[in-house]
């Protein structure tokens, strides 16, 4: 704990910087779980410190991505829980990091809240950390901004960043997609951390209402899948050719991203589930199908292209980490994007 650091001219301006180490003090068993053999320092210095392992590289390259929460937290603070939207945080980045073909080293978190409640941000902060556990990276530091005027007093944003390794000659290239290839969904949990802004208002949710019960609202609050294990896995197995994050904008914008000019994916609608959630969604804001796949990611989370040779390898693979993955398409000859 900081001595002799306090200020009542600033407190009563409404920031009290006790709170801040208190909330450090409490989140530092939190953060001890994800140490990992690089870490060098611990947190609570201007700036984190890892020794990165380059063993075994021959060009190592390092990845890294950026994101929030976004108004999914407003699901947080209506039902007053705090623990899991952490998760939320990290997933958004490592996954966006592994499907560079780089394995997330490190991450970051800030936090920016209307009042400093330590025993809230130790449990945001605890999700954090067991997102980190579960994309096998460390959480070397971050930070927390009170902000009194411009949050409410019972509100918060949090964002992250994550930072990954690669060897080159190991990352995926689309370039090398050709038509007959098969593209594999990995099923979501549900919405992730998108298209809350839509689903928010289908549902009429607030900080403090709702149309829609309890039951739905935890439904919606399920954490994002962490995919970096299992795909740490595959990219070991078979020959990765591009990877795609089913985030924001759904289908439609996220798996061209990662196709070459001249080739098309087409989705096998049938070959998956699409979680009822979706369904309760699009028939309460009488939205159109092709929305839906423009906006969710309809129960598939993360798809991978790879030859089809290597499909039936790629699936056992995965159902031995516990991923039931399936064939969810191929690819064709046409205009970059994607076809139903």
């Amino acid at each position: 704990m900081v001595k002799n650091s306090e200020s009542e001219s600033y407190k009563a301006a409404g920031v009290d910087v006790t709170a801040g180490y208190k909330a450090v003090e409490l989140m530092k068993k939190h953060i001890a779980r994800t140490k990992t053999s690089g870490v060098l320092d611990e947190v609570g210095g201007f700036g984190g410190l890892f020794r990165p392992d380059f063993a075994g590289m021959k060009e190592p390259v390092l990845a890294s991505g950026t994101d929030g929460v976004g108004t999914k937290l407003m699901i947080a603070f209506n039902l007053d829980k705090h623990d899991t939207v952490g998760i939320d945080c990290v997933a958004m980045c490592v996954n966006d990091v592994i499907c560079c073909g780089a394995s997330p080293i490190f991450f970051l978190d800030y936090i920016a809240c209307g009042k400093n409640y330590p025993e809230r941000i130790a449990e945001i902060v605890k999700g954090v950390a067991d997102g980190c556990v579960a994309a096998e990276c460390a959480l070397i530091g971050g930070e927390t901004a009170e902000m009194p005027g411009f949050y409410p007093e019972n509100e918060y944003d949090l964002a992250g960043f994550a930072v990954g390794i690669g060897d080159k000659s190991k990352l995926p290239d689309k370039e090398t997609i050709k038509p007959g290839d098969v593209i594999i969904g990995l099923p979501s949990s549900g919405v992730h951390s998108n298209g809350f802004s839509l689903v928010r208002k289908v549902f009429g949710i607030t900080p403090d209402s709702s149309d829609v019960g309890k039951d739905v609202l935890e439904e919606l609050l399920t954490p994002t899948v962490i995919y970096v294990k299992p795909m740490k896995e595959l990219f070991k197995a078979v020959t990765v050719k591009s990877v795609s994050h089913i985030t924001g904008g759904g289908f439609y914008e996220n798996v061209p991203r990662a196709l070459p000019e001249g080739i098309t994916a087409r989705i096998d609608k049938d070959s998956f589930t699409v979680p009822e959630i979706f369904r309760e969604i699009q028939k309460a804001g009488g939205i159109p199908e092709r929305d839906m796949y423009n906006t969710f990611n309809m129960g598939i989370g993360m798809a991978v292209t790879l030859d089809k040779s290597e499909a039936d390898k790629a699936l056992e693979v995965l159902k031995n980490c516990g991923v039931a993955a399936s064939v969810i398409g191929e690819t064709v000859t046409g205009e970059k994007g994607v076809s139903f």
